[in-house]
């Protein structure tokens, strides 16, 4: 078993973004969040699956060009090769992501 609390980690632009609560050795799981007007980056992934469920605020989530609408309580799965961006809105959007399987090098910058 292994626990961590989101306070023991930190956002990797400092006071938002993504951070990581574990990684690997099976899959990626962490939390985003994103002040109002920022975004993630385009990305997209050779093999791995990420899945979004989004706890508060609202944005985009932007799949291949197309914009979906998401808020509190959605769950979203972007397959590999989808290249995708998550972008908050007026407000800041916080929420919850996983990654499997745990490829650390799969991600590829758009």
């Amino acid at each position: 078993m292994e626990i961590v609390h989101e306070r023991d980690r930190t956002f990797r632009e400092g006071d938002w973004g993504i951070k990581y609560l574990f990684r690997g050795p099976h899959l990626d799981c962490g939390v985003v969040y994103l002040k109002p007007g920022t975004s993630m980056g385009a990305h997209y992934h050779r093999e791995v699956e990420e899945t979004f469920f989004i706890l508060e605020g609202r944005g985009i989530l932007r799949v291949n060009g197309q914009d979906v609408p998401v808020a509190a309580g959605m769950a979203l799965r972007v397959e590999p090769g989808e290249r995708h961006d998550l972008l908050a809105l007026d407000v800041p959007l916080r929420g919850i992501f996983v990654k499997v399987p745990y490829l650390p090098e799969d991600k590829v910058s758009c």
